[in-house]
């Protein structure tokens, strides 16, 4: 199989995890350069004994090595500044961005739920951890019935959340809300993430909250758990703690939302775990795994559908 060469710009614990990813686990991706702006960081260290191409230089020197012109696809997991910059360089010469910072240049891309609408983009966002995890469900539920207002709670490991992670919880809360409407398809949303200082380390944790109008609950529940089985195509420890959780509200016990007032439906309750898959970071750190799962099987995913 001719595989399709792609690139990391970031060597940090994401950029890492992902190079690790690729490398031992994709069929269809070939590495052809790690990329970072520390000469002495552990993954260009490990990028360099597996025989990948290293730039210390930043994007600017990878540019100017001869294996920029066979790459087609860059991983940015850098920073949103940074990002920006980084869209700039390549944009002119078409390549495919596929962006796990919060800039959001391109549109959010949650794979099982909306990449088909995005074949032909050639920069995608890959929303939040806490959106990739539960813009899932919210648009399990949205397929049955639709969803009027969405709320979720993601719980990380303290130790997981880095200082990008710490310096934007306010982008993260706002970007996550959006992604759960524009591509979840709610009405309205809300995102709250806890920073969980529990030692040992919990794995993340997500509980969704929707309320939509009257259904079967029996097709969500199914609708859901056909969700989760699609994410753990390339999410593997994503999973359902419970059962899901239904409550209904009728003519005698209404439910009152922001901006609808008194509401006749159903709440359905998904609790969620995503344990890592360990390839650098570790299990605990489901929060930053399913962001690289999410982004190799998005980029797997356009080469597939566009071959």
């Amino acid at each position: 199989m001719i595989k399709t060469n792609c690139a990391i710009i970031g060597s940090g614990n994401i950029g890492t995890d992902l190079m690790l990813k690729i490398v031992n686990t994709s069929e269809v991706l070939n590495l052809t350069g790690v990329i970072g702006i520390d000469p002495e960081s552990e993954g260009l260290a490990m990028a360099q004994s597996l025989n990948i191409p290293i730039s210390s230089e930043g994007l600017q020197g990878f540019m100017e090595m001869p294996e920029y012109n066979d790459t087609q696809i860059f991983f940015d997991a850098t920073s949103a500044g940074a990002h920006k910059a980084h869209h700039e360089l390549i944009s002119k010469d078409g390549k495919q961005m596929i962006d796990l910072t919060p800039a959001a240049i391109g549109p959010y891309c949650v794979p099982v739920v909306n990449l088909s609408e995005h074949l032909q983009e050639k920069n995608v966002n890959m929303v939040t951890c806490g959106g990739q995890a539960t813009i899932p469900m919210v648009a399990a539920v949205n397929q049955i019935s639709s969803v009027r207002y969405a709320e979720i709670v993601s719980s990380v490991s303290s130790k997981s959340a880095g200082p990008g992670t710490r310096a934007n919880i306010d982008e993260f809360t706002q970007t996550t809300a959006l992604g759960l409407e524009k591509v979840g398809g709610a009405d309205r949303a809300k995102a709250i993430i806890v920073l969980n200082p529990a030692d040992p380390p919990l794995l993340m944790r997500n509980t969704v909250f929707t309320l939509c109008d009257p259904v079967d609950q029996q097709l969500v529940k199914e609708s859901v758990e056909m969700m989760v089985a699609k994410v753990q195509n390339y999410v593997p420890g994503y999973r359902l703690k419970q059962e899901v959780q239904f409550e209904r509200f009728g003519s005698n016990n209404l439910c009152s939302i922001p901006g609808y007032g008194e509401f006749e439906g159903l709440k359905a309750s998904i609790f969620l775990e995503v344990e890592g898959a360990g390839h650098y970071l570790p299990k605990y750190a489901g929060n930053l795994d399913i962001m690289t799962s999410a982004a190799m099987g998005t980029a797997e995913e356009l080469i597939k559908l566009n071959s």
